[in-house]
């Protein structure tokens, strides 16, 4: 669970992510926070996390313009080419509308390159005897 926008959202958690996390904690022993601040008590902000996402693109070469709002984005996408009903997409991403969710996750020329005409599925030569 977090706030965004003060909104409680709630999200999956991938077995691998899980499983980084627990490596952490058992290294780290956070306190209060998971991810602490700078400063004593408090979180990580905003900005660091920022800082963090522009090294890791850095170290790994990636010279595209994505931000971490990208990464929600490749998400939602990625559950939508996945097979994902539209509906559970927007319960996971808070959106009260689902036209929020049709505009947010496009459809993408991978997507489009899957889809299998209803003419290549028919067998005409059963048609035919």
């Amino acid at each position: 669970m977090r706030k965004e926008g003060r909104k409680d959202r709630c999200t999956i958690l991938s077995e691998v992510a899980l499983e980084s996390l627990k490596e952490y904690w058992s290294e780290y022993k956070p306190e209060k926070w998971l991810f602490s601040g700078a400063e004593d008590g408090r979180h990580i902000s905003t900005r660091t996390v920022q800082a963090i996402f522009e090294q890791a693109k850095e170290k790994a070469s990636i010279r595209k313009d994505v931000t971490i709002h990208s990464l929600r984005h490749s998400f939602a996408t990625h559950l939508l080419e996945g097979g994902t009903d539209l509906r559970y997409i927007q319960e996971l991403l808070g959106h009260k509308n689902s036209k929020t969710t049709e505009i947010y996750t496009h459809v993408s020329n991978k997507a489009l390159g899957k889809i299998i005409s209803p003419l290549d599925t028919m067998d005409f030569k059963e048609m035919k005897e």
